[in-house]
Protein backbone atom coordinates (compact mmCIF):
# COMPACT_ATOMS: atom_id res chain seq x y z
CA UNK A 1 0.00 0.00 0.00
CA UNK A 2 1.21 3.50 -0.70
CA UNK A 3 1.65 5.50 2.36
CA UNK A 4 1.82 8.83 0.62
CA UNK A 5 -1.16 8.07 -1.42
CA UNK A 6 -3.15 7.46 1.43
CA UNK A 7 -1.69 10.28 3.14
CA UNK A 8 -2.89 13.02 0.73
CA UNK A 9 -6.50 11.01 0.61
CA UNK A 10 -6.80 11.60 4.47
CA UNK A 11 -5.88 15.10 4.70
CA UNK A 12 -8.24 15.79 1.74
CA UNK A 13 -10.97 14.01 2.98
CA UNK A 14 -12.48 13.82 -0.30
CA UNK A 15 -11.33 15.70 -3.58
CA UNK A 16 -14.30 17.63 -4.64
CA UNK A 17 -16.40 19.92 -3.42
CA UNK A 18 -19.48 22.69 -4.06
CA UNK A 19 -19.19 25.51 -4.41
CA UNK A 20 -21.55 28.50 -5.19
CA UNK A 21 -21.22 31.13 -8.04
CA UNK A 22 -22.34 33.82 -5.93
CA UNK A 23 -21.77 34.87 -2.37
CA UNK A 24 -25.11 34.90 -0.89
CA UNK A 25 -25.88 38.31 1.47
CA UNK A 26 -28.72 39.43 2.73
CA UNK A 27 -29.57 41.44 -0.18
CA UNK A 28 -29.69 38.96 -2.37
CA UNK A 29 -31.39 36.19 -0.44
CA UNK A 30 -34.82 36.95 -1.60
CA UNK A 31 -33.71 36.62 -5.66
CA UNK A 32 -31.84 33.70 -5.03
CA UNK A 33 -33.37 31.77 -2.87
CA UNK A 34 -37.79 32.23 -1.70
CA UNK A 35 -39.62 34.25 -2.79
CA UNK A 36 -37.49 35.43 -5.69
CA UNK A 37 -36.43 31.63 -6.85
CA UNK A 38 -40.27 31.24 -7.57
CA UNK A 39 -39.92 32.98 -11.26
CA UNK A 40 -37.23 30.72 -12.49
CA UNK A 41 -39.16 27.72 -11.71
CA UNK A 42 -42.38 28.90 -13.51
CA UNK A 43 -40.07 29.71 -16.64
CA UNK A 44 -38.87 26.39 -16.45
CA UNK A 45 -42.64 24.82 -16.01
CA UNK A 46 -43.49 26.35 -19.10
CA UNK A 47 -40.42 26.09 -21.29
CA UNK A 48 -37.92 22.93 -19.73
CA UNK A 49 -34.98 23.85 -22.27
CA UNK A 50 -35.04 27.31 -20.27
CA UNK A 51 -33.52 24.72 -17.87
CA UNK A 52 -30.27 25.06 -19.61
CA UNK A 53 -30.06 28.85 -19.26
CA UNK A 54 -31.42 29.09 -15.49
CA UNK A 55 -29.65 26.36 -13.50
CA UNK A 56 -26.38 23.99 -14.18
CA UNK A 57 -27.50 21.96 -16.28
CA UNK A 58 -25.56 22.89 -18.96
CA UNK A 59 -22.27 21.99 -16.86
CA UNK A 60 -23.32 19.35 -14.83
CA UNK A 61 -22.50 15.44 -15.52
CA UNK A 62 -23.32 12.38 -13.47
CA UNK A 63 -20.57 9.54 -12.82
CA UNK A 64 -22.68 6.55 -12.28
CA UNK A 65 -21.18 3.35 -11.14
CA UNK A 66 -22.37 0.10 -9.05
CA UNK A 67 -18.80 -0.49 -8.49
CA UNK A 68 -18.70 -3.78 -10.31
CA UNK A 69 -16.03 -3.34 -12.12
CA UNK A 70 -13.35 -1.22 -11.00
CA UNK A 71 -9.52 -0.90 -13.04
CA UNK A 72 -7.76 -3.22 -11.08
CA UNK A 73 -9.63 -3.94 -8.52
CA UNK A 74 -12.88 -6.46 -9.94
CA UNK A 75 -15.90 -5.89 -8.11
CA UNK A 76 -15.20 -3.98 -4.83
CA UNK A 77 -19.15 -2.25 -4.48
CA UNK A 78 -20.21 0.78 -4.52
CA UNK A 79 -18.68 2.15 -1.21
CA UNK A 80 -15.09 1.40 -2.36
CA UNK A 81 -15.75 2.84 -5.64
CA UNK A 82 -16.84 6.05 -4.51
CA UNK A 83 -12.83 7.27 -4.12
CA UNK A 84 -11.98 6.45 -7.75
CA UNK A 85 -15.52 8.45 -8.64
CA UNK A 86 -14.11 11.24 -6.98
CA UNK A 87 -10.81 11.15 -8.84
CA UNK A 88 -12.80 11.11 -12.06
CA UNK A 89 -14.99 14.13 -11.29
CA UNK A 90 -11.90 15.93 -10.00
CA UNK A 91 -9.66 15.07 -13.68
CA UNK A 92 -13.26 16.42 -15.40
CA UNK A 93 -13.36 19.63 -13.68
CA UNK A 94 -9.56 20.32 -13.68
CA UNK A 95 -9.12 19.37 -16.73
CA UNK A 96 -12.41 20.49 -18.79
CA UNK A 97 -14.75 22.26 -16.12
CA UNK A 98 -17.29 20.58 -16.15
CA UNK A 99 -19.27 20.04 -12.41
CA UNK A 100 -19.07 16.02 -12.48
CA UNK A 101 -21.29 14.12 -9.59
CA UNK A 102 -19.89 10.98 -8.37
CA UNK A 103 -23.43 8.60 -7.90
CA UNK A 104 -22.40 5.37 -6.60
CA UNK A 105 -25.61 2.97 -6.54
CA UNK A 106 -25.92 -0.06 -4.25
CA UNK A 107 -27.39 -2.41 -6.98
CA UNK A 108 -26.15 -4.88 -9.62
CA UNK A 109 -29.39 -5.56 -11.36
CA UNK A 110 -29.39 -3.80 -14.99
CA UNK A 111 -33.10 -2.60 -15.17
CA UNK A 112 -32.66 -0.93 -11.84
CA UNK A 113 -29.43 1.59 -12.82
CA UNK A 114 -31.40 2.15 -15.97
CA UNK A 115 -34.22 3.54 -13.93
CA UNK A 116 -32.14 5.12 -11.11
CA UNK A 117 -30.40 7.37 -14.07
CA UNK A 118 -33.68 8.02 -16.18
CA UNK A 119 -34.81 9.20 -12.55
CA UNK A 120 -32.04 11.02 -12.04
CA UNK A 121 -31.56 12.48 -15.20
CA UNK A 122 -33.62 15.94 -15.24
CA UNK A 123 -30.81 17.13 -13.25
CA UNK A 124 -27.78 16.53 -15.44
CA UNK A 125 -26.59 17.65 -19.04
CA UNK A 126 -24.86 13.92 -19.28
CA UNK A 127 -24.48 10.94 -18.13
CA UNK A 128 -20.73 9.39 -17.44
CA UNK A 129 -21.27 5.09 -16.70
CA UNK A 130 -18.46 4.14 -15.27
CA UNK A 131 -17.17 0.91 -13.62
CA UNK A 132 -19.84 -1.54 -14.59
CA UNK A 133 -19.17 -4.48 -15.74
CA UNK A 134 -19.28 -6.52 -19.10
CA UNK A 135 -21.49 -7.66 -20.30
CA UNK A 136 -23.63 -5.98 -18.65
CA UNK A 137 -22.63 -2.17 -19.48
CA UNK A 138 -23.80 -2.94 -23.04
CA UNK A 139 -27.38 -3.69 -22.03
CA UNK A 140 -27.36 -0.28 -19.72
CA UNK A 141 -25.82 1.90 -21.71
CA UNK A 142 -28.08 0.66 -24.99
CA UNK A 143 -31.04 1.05 -22.91
CA UNK A 144 -30.29 4.64 -21.66
CA UNK A 145 -29.26 6.12 -24.84
CA UNK A 146 -33.01 4.69 -26.28
CA UNK A 147 -34.81 6.61 -23.37
CA UNK A 148 -32.29 9.59 -22.54
CA UNK A 149 -32.45 12.72 -24.33
CA UNK A 150 -28.93 13.70 -23.36
CA UNK A 151 -25.40 11.99 -23.84
CA UNK A 152 -25.05 8.40 -22.44
CA UNK A 153 -21.57 7.15 -22.49
CA UNK A 154 -19.78 4.31 -21.03
CA UNK A 155 -15.96 5.44 -20.87
CA UNK A 156 -14.62 2.21 -20.35
CA UNK A 157 -15.71 1.16 -23.59
CA UNK A 158 -15.94 4.22 -25.84
CA UNK A 159 -13.08 6.49 -23.69
CA UNK A 160 -10.77 3.54 -24.27
CA UNK A 161 -11.86 2.90 -27.69
CA UNK A 162 -11.36 6.20 -29.04
CA UNK A 163 -7.80 6.63 -27.09
CA UNK A 164 -6.70 3.53 -28.76
CA UNK A 165 -7.66 4.27 -31.83
CA UNK A 166 -5.94 7.71 -31.91
CA UNK A 167 -2.61 6.07 -30.82
CA UNK A 168 -3.13 3.58 -33.73
CA UNK A 169 -3.56 5.46 -36.18
CA UNK A 170 -0.09 7.61 -35.42
CA UNK A 171 1.91 3.99 -34.73
CA UNK A 172 0.91 2.97 -38.12
CA UNK A 173 2.12 6.23 -39.65
CA UNK A 174 5.43 5.43 -38.20
CA UNK A 175 5.69 1.60 -39.26
CA UNK A 176 4.02 2.34 -42.78
CA UNK A 177 1.38 0.25 -42.65
CA UNK A 178 -2.47 0.90 -43.28
CA UNK A 179 -5.28 -0.04 -41.09
CA UNK A 180 -7.24 -1.61 -43.57
CA UNK A 181 -4.84 -4.58 -44.28
CA UNK A 182 -2.52 -5.24 -40.79
CA UNK A 183 -3.62 -7.90 -38.58
CA UNK A 184 -5.14 -7.00 -35.17
CA UNK A 185 -5.11 -9.08 -32.25
CA UNK A 186 -7.55 -7.98 -29.37
CA UNK A 187 -6.63 -9.80 -26.01
CA UNK A 188 -9.98 -9.29 -23.78
CA UNK A 189 -13.36 -8.89 -25.19
CA UNK A 190 -14.49 -6.64 -22.38
CA UNK A 191 -16.07 -3.37 -22.46
CA UNK A 192 -12.99 -1.78 -23.69
CA UNK A 193 -12.11 -4.43 -25.67
CA UNK A 194 -15.12 -5.21 -27.37
CA UNK A 195 -15.81 -1.57 -27.94
CA UNK A 196 -12.29 -1.34 -29.47
CA UNK A 197 -13.34 -3.81 -31.73
CA UNK A 198 -15.88 -2.06 -32.70
CA UNK A 199 -14.14 1.11 -33.30
CA UNK A 200 -11.34 -0.57 -35.44
CA UNK A 201 -14.47 -2.28 -38.06
CA UNK A 202 -15.93 1.02 -38.43
CA UNK A 203 -12.86 2.76 -39.36
CA UNK A 204 -11.79 0.60 -41.68
CA UNK A 205 -9.92 -2.61 -40.03
CA UNK A 206 -10.88 -5.89 -42.14
CA UNK A 207 -8.46 -8.65 -40.16
CA UNK A 208 -9.25 -8.41 -36.12
CA UNK A 209 -8.64 -11.56 -33.83
CA UNK A 210 -10.79 -11.64 -30.77
CA UNK A 211 -9.32 -13.63 -27.90
CA UNK A 212 -10.47 -13.87 -24.84
CA UNK A 213 -10.30 -16.96 -21.72
CA UNK A 214 -11.69 -19.68 -23.76
CA UNK A 215 -8.89 -18.58 -26.95
CA UNK A 216 -9.87 -17.26 -30.16
CA UNK A 217 -13.46 -16.27 -30.87
CA UNK A 218 -14.71 -18.54 -33.25
CA UNK A 219 -17.82 -18.35 -35.04
CA UNK A 220 -17.98 -22.16 -34.98
CA UNK A 221 -17.30 -23.04 -31.70
CA UNK A 222 -19.96 -22.68 -29.37
CA UNK A 223 -17.48 -22.83 -26.57
CA UNK A 224 -15.20 -19.56 -26.88
CA UNK A 225 -18.73 -17.64 -26.50
CA UNK A 226 -18.90 -17.05 -22.98
CA UNK A 227 -21.73 -14.60 -23.12
CA UNK A 228 -24.14 -12.95 -25.99
CA UNK A 229 -21.43 -9.91 -26.96
CA UNK A 230 -19.23 -12.33 -27.31
CA UNK A 231 -21.82 -14.23 -29.73
CA UNK A 232 -21.88 -11.19 -31.42
CA UNK A 233 -17.95 -10.34 -31.43
CA UNK A 234 -17.98 -13.58 -33.63
CA UNK A 235 -19.52 -13.17 -36.48
CA UNK A 236 -17.57 -9.84 -36.83
CA UNK A 237 -14.03 -11.03 -36.77
CA UNK A 238 -11.70 -13.78 -37.33
CA UNK A 239 -12.39 -13.29 -40.94
CA UNK A 240 -10.18 -17.10 -41.89
CA UNK A 241 -11.87 -18.41 -39.24
CA UNK A 242 -8.70 -19.55 -37.42
CA UNK A 243 -9.16 -21.64 -34.10
CA UNK A 244 -6.74 -21.94 -30.81
CA UNK A 245 -4.99 -20.09 -28.09
CA UNK A 246 -3.54 -16.72 -27.75
CA UNK A 247 -0.17 -17.48 -29.24
CA UNK A 248 -2.12 -18.89 -31.95
CA UNK A 249 -3.76 -15.49 -32.69
CA UNK A 250 -0.48 -13.65 -32.25
CA UNK A 251 1.71 -15.09 -35.32
CA UNK A 252 1.80 -12.74 -37.54
CA UNK A 253 -0.01 -10.09 -36.35
CA UNK A 254 1.13 -6.80 -36.99
CA UNK A 255 -0.46 -5.15 -34.02
CA UNK A 256 -1.98 -6.59 -31.13
CA UNK A 257 -3.97 -4.58 -28.19
CA UNK A 258 -4.18 -6.23 -24.50
CA UNK A 259 -7.19 -4.61 -22.40
CA UNK A 260 -7.22 -8.11 -20.14
CA UNK A 261 -4.71 -9.03 -17.44
CA UNK A 262 -1.01 -8.87 -16.38
CA UNK A 263 1.72 -11.35 -17.96
CA UNK A 264 -0.49 -13.03 -20.18
CA UNK A 265 1.69 -11.76 -23.30
CA UNK A 266 5.37 -12.82 -23.35
CA UNK A 267 8.46 -12.34 -25.19
CA UNK A 268 8.18 -15.27 -27.85
CA UNK A 269 4.86 -14.13 -28.90
CA UNK A 270 6.34 -10.97 -29.72
CA UNK A 271 8.94 -12.58 -31.96
CA UNK A 272 6.23 -14.94 -33.80
CA UNK A 273 4.61 -11.05 -34.88
CA UNK A 274 5.20 -9.37 -38.73
CA UNK A 275 7.68 -7.04 -38.71
CA UNK A 276 7.91 -3.52 -36.89
CA UNK A 277 5.52 -5.49 -34.11
CA UNK A 278 3.17 -2.53 -32.21
CA UNK A 279 1.93 -3.92 -29.31
CA UNK A 280 -0.49 -1.82 -26.52
CA UNK A 281 -0.15 -3.34 -23.22
CA UNK A 282 -2.77 -1.38 -21.33
CA UNK A 283 -3.90 -3.54 -18.51
CA UNK A 284 -3.62 -1.96 -15.36
CA UNK A 285 -1.64 -1.72 -13.14
CA UNK A 286 0.50 -4.24 -14.22
CA UNK A 287 -0.14 -4.55 -18.23
CA UNK A 288 0.27 -7.56 -20.51
CA UNK A 289 4.09 -7.75 -21.17
CA UNK A 290 6.57 -5.16 -19.52
CA UNK A 291 7.54 -2.73 -21.92
CA UNK A 292 11.38 -3.42 -22.00
CA UNK A 293 10.87 -7.07 -22.28
CA UNK A 294 8.23 -6.04 -25.42
CA UNK A 295 10.90 -4.10 -26.53
CA UNK A 296 13.42 -6.64 -26.13
CA UNK A 297 11.77 -9.34 -28.27
CA UNK A 298 11.67 -6.77 -31.08
CA UNK A 299 8.68 -4.87 -30.66
CA UNK A 300 9.00 -1.51 -32.85
CA UNK A 301 6.20 0.69 -30.36
CA UNK A 302 4.82 -0.42 -27.23
CA UNK A 303 2.05 1.62 -25.15
CA UNK A 304 0.56 0.90 -22.04
CA UNK A 305 -1.63 3.00 -19.52
CA UNK A 306 0.91 3.63 -17.08
CA UNK A 307 2.16 6.92 -16.44
CA UNK A 308 5.90 6.26 -15.85
CA UNK A 309 6.46 4.57 -19.45
CA UNK A 310 6.20 6.42 -22.53
CA UNK A 311 2.86 6.14 -24.56
CA UNK A 312 0.22 6.12 -22.10
CA UNK A 313 -3.10 5.72 -23.07
CA UNK A 314 -5.53 6.82 -20.81
CA UNK A 315 -9.42 7.72 -21.04
CA UNK A 316 -8.46 10.50 -19.37
CA UNK A 317 -7.75 12.44 -22.46
CA UNK A 318 -10.81 11.75 -24.24
CA UNK A 319 -13.63 12.63 -22.03
CA UNK A 320 -13.12 15.66 -20.96
CA UNK A 321 -13.00 17.53 -23.99
CA UNK A 322 -15.89 14.62 -25.41
CA UNK A 323 -17.79 16.04 -22.80
CA UNK A 324 -16.97 19.22 -22.67
CA UNK A 325 -18.03 19.42 -26.80
CA UNK A 326 -21.08 17.80 -26.05
CA UNK A 327 -22.32 19.71 -23.42
CA UNK A 328 -21.28 22.86 -25.38
CA UNK A 329 -23.38 21.23 -28.22
CA UNK A 330 -26.39 20.55 -26.14
CA UNK A 331 -26.07 17.46 -27.76
CA UNK A 332 -28.70 14.79 -27.50
CA UNK A 333 -26.45 11.96 -27.42
CA UNK A 334 -22.87 11.09 -28.28
CA UNK A 335 -22.85 9.40 -31.50
CA UNK A 336 -20.11 7.44 -34.31
CA UNK A 337 -19.25 11.09 -35.68
CA UNK A 338 -18.39 12.59 -32.24
CA UNK A 339 -16.43 9.63 -30.94
CA UNK A 340 -14.24 9.14 -34.28
CA UNK A 341 -13.91 13.01 -34.29
CA UNK A 342 -12.34 13.05 -30.88
CA UNK A 343 -10.13 10.09 -32.21
CA UNK A 344 -9.02 12.33 -34.84
CA UNK A 345 -8.49 15.24 -33.34
CA UNK A 346 -6.29 13.19 -30.40
CA UNK A 347 -4.19 11.62 -33.28
CA UNK A 348 -3.57 15.34 -35.09
CA UNK A 349 -2.68 16.69 -31.58
CA UNK A 350 0.67 15.23 -32.17
CA UNK A 351 2.63 16.93 -35.04
CA UNK A 352 4.76 14.89 -37.74
CA UNK A 353 7.82 16.51 -36.33
CA UNK A 354 7.04 15.15 -32.77
CA UNK A 355 5.86 11.83 -33.76
CA UNK A 356 8.05 9.23 -32.77
CA UNK A 357 7.87 5.77 -31.35
CA UNK A 358 8.14 7.19 -27.88
CA UNK A 359 5.38 9.69 -28.88
CA UNK A 360 1.96 8.60 -30.75
CA UNK A 361 -0.58 10.27 -28.22
CA UNK A 362 -0.36 13.56 -26.27
CA UNK A 363 -0.29 13.70 -22.52
CA UNK A 364 -3.61 14.23 -20.22
CA UNK A 365 -1.19 17.36 -19.20
CA UNK A 366 -0.66 18.63 -22.58
CA UNK A 367 -2.02 21.96 -23.14
CA UNK A 368 -4.64 22.17 -25.75
CA UNK A 369 -5.59 18.91 -26.04
CA UNK A 370 -8.68 18.87 -24.11
CA UNK A 371 -9.75 22.28 -25.74
CA UNK A 372 -8.89 20.54 -29.12
CA UNK A 373 -10.98 17.26 -29.12
CA UNK A 374 -13.85 19.67 -27.98
CA UNK A 375 -14.03 21.86 -30.71
CA UNK A 376 -13.80 19.02 -32.86
CA UNK A 377 -16.92 17.25 -31.10
CA UNK A 378 -18.63 20.04 -30.80
CA UNK A 379 -18.51 20.70 -35.18
CA UNK A 380 -19.58 16.85 -35.22
CA UNK A 381 -22.77 16.99 -33.00
CA UNK A 382 -24.16 20.34 -35.25
CA UNK A 383 -22.85 18.62 -38.15
CA UNK A 384 -24.28 15.42 -37.66
CA UNK A 385 -28.00 16.72 -36.21
CA UNK A 386 -27.55 16.02 -32.86
CA UNK A 387 -26.08 19.21 -31.02
CA UNK A 388 -26.73 22.82 -31.98
CA UNK A 389 -25.15 26.33 -31.90
CA UNK A 390 -26.60 28.11 -28.46
CA UNK A 391 -26.72 31.75 -29.78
Amino acid sequence: MNSESIEIHLKLRGKIEIKPRINLTRENFHLLYTPGVAEAAQMVHKEPQALYQLTNKWNSVAIVSDGSAVLGLGNIGPQAALPVMEGKALLFKELSGVDAVPLCIDTLDSDEIVQFVKNIAPTFGGINLEDISSPRCFYIERKLRQILQIPVFHDDQHGAAIAILAALKNALKIVDKRLSSVKIVVIGVGAAGGATIKMLLKMGASNIIACDKAGILNKNDNSTMLNSFHREICFETNPDNIKGELSDAVKGADVVIGTSVAGILNGEMIKRMERDPIVFALANPVPEIMPEEAKFAGARIVATGRSDFPNQINNALVFPGLFRGALNARSKTINFPMMSAAAEALSDSISEEELSEDRIIPSVFDKGVVERVAKAVFRAAVDSGVGHIDP
